[in-house]
């Protein structure tokens, strides 16, 4: 009985608390505001989410396109002419010439296969403004006793740059002269062999031991300036200035020499220079018979759309009694090439070429010397040429015609 009556008494308390907690209609829509805010608040939220989702979505994408133009950037450069890996460049360029050519004026025929160059260059840059250069060239496949080939270090120089304009190398270098001394791997110029005129007169390829300070005066305009060694002719070689070359080994330095160019190219395609060269013995003093030499030389070398044009004219001037009864006081050359680029792969030329290292004489010491042919470019740095030569010289001189075959690249 009382456990009955507790019970009641428990349920009627119960239903009294909750007669109390029960809410007022009032009480009941606030409640209902609220929650409509927290649903405002939850979709709110959920629009942010999908903004975001959509920010990183397109974050995503700009991401995997930077990671293929990277890829894409990292191949070009693996696949460009030079490898460059912890700021040191390796590269290289080689030559493989075949030549067919008949003596018309003797037996002195050349029916011959030569790998005629193999070079590789090496170069480091310390900071970004002091760097090393050098290029190492095997010639003729082997070199040594008895060989037809050398090994030959044609650069090996420290550059600096002084200001956002100029900058100054010293070391052994190439003399800054003509289209091709500075600029001579194989798929860079039509023919087989490099051009007779700056062969026998600049005398490409010309390198030599000093200091030279170059830059950029204005706008399209640049120059340099140089004091190297100097060149040693001799009566013996008929002062021919390519055999007075000493290559900086061991080179007699009595007599200096002294460079300029003058180089304009503020049209994209078009390169105009001039360059002067003062020596005060081109003996280094040791034939008294001969003096100062003088080279004066000019060019021309552009590229517009499919069509190439390339003039130059240089000649030296030797002081002297020995230069002069040889007729070597005066030594001359020219030629023009024009060519067409009939497409991406392969492109055409021809060439006249006028040359002369015993201009200053009375006799007819001059050849000439015309060149046609095609180059074939299966990669922008890998060439194949072949060519014909129809060469004009002097009696009782070898006189080459025929054809030449070449194959070529850098890397």
């Amino acid at each position: 009985m009382k456990f009955k009556q507790t019970l009641i008494t428990a349920s009627l308390m119960a239903a009294g608390t909750v007669a109390t907690a029960a809410p007022s209609n009032e009480e009941l829509w606030k409640m209902m505001q609220e929650m409509q805010q927290q649903v405002q608040a939850v979709q709110q939220q959920n629009q942010e989410l999908k903004a975001e989702n959509a920010t990183l979505k397109g974050k995503v994408a700009e991401t995997e396109q930077a990671v293929e133009a990277v890829a894409v950037a990292t191949e070009e450069a693996a696949n460009s002419a030079m490898f460059t890996t912890k700021n040191t460049t390796i590269g290289g360029y080689g030559e493989l010439h075949y030549n067919n050519l008949e003596d018309q004026h003797g037996t002195n025929d050349r029916d011959r296969l030569d790998f005629h160059r193999f070079v590789l260059y090496f170069g480091h840059e310390f900071t970004d403004n002091l760097r090393f250069f050098s290029e190492f060239e095997l010639e003729h496949s082997i070199a040594g006793d008895g060989q037809d080939g050398e090994i030959e270090l044609e650069q090996a120089f420290i550059e600096y740059d002084i200001n956002d304009h100029n900058r100054v190398k010293g070391g052994v270098f190439l003399v800054p002269v003509g289209i091709i001394n500075e600029t001579h791997e194989p798929n860079t110029f039509y023919g087989t062999e490099r051009n007779p005129v700056e062969n026998n007169i600049i005398p490409a390829t010309w390198w030599e031991g000093g200091v030279m300070f170059s830059g950029e005066m204005a706008q399209g305009f640049a120059y340099d300036v140089a004091m190297t060694s100097g060149l040693n002719t001799s009566m013996s070689s008929d002062y021919k200035v390519r055999s007075g070359r000493q290559k900086v080994s061991n080179a007699e330095a009595e007599d200096f020499a002294y460079t300029g160019r003058l180089k304009w190219t503020a049209i994209p395609g078009v390169e105009l220079a001039v360059t002067a060269q003062y020596q005060e013995d081109i003996t280094q003093s040791l034939d008294d018979t001969a003096g100062s030499a003088t080279l004066y030389e000019a060019h021309a070398a552009i590229e517009q759309g499919a069509f190439g044009l390339r003039a130059l004219y240089a000649t030296w001037d030797l002081d002297g009694d020995g230069p002069k009864s040889l007729g070597a006081d005066e030594q001359t050359g020219w030629y023009i090439e024009p060519s067409y680029r009939i497409n991406e792969y392969f492109g055409v030329f021809a060439r006249f070429n006028e040359w002369d290292n015993l201009a200053g004489n009375s006799t007819d010491t001059e050849y000439q010397q015309i060149d046609l042919g095609v180059n074939w470019w299966p990669h922008k740095d890998v060439v194949v040429k072949v060519d014909y030569q129809d060469q004009d010289a002097p009696a009782n001189k070898t006189e080459w015609d025929g054809f030449n075959v070449g194959l070529g690249y850098q890397f």
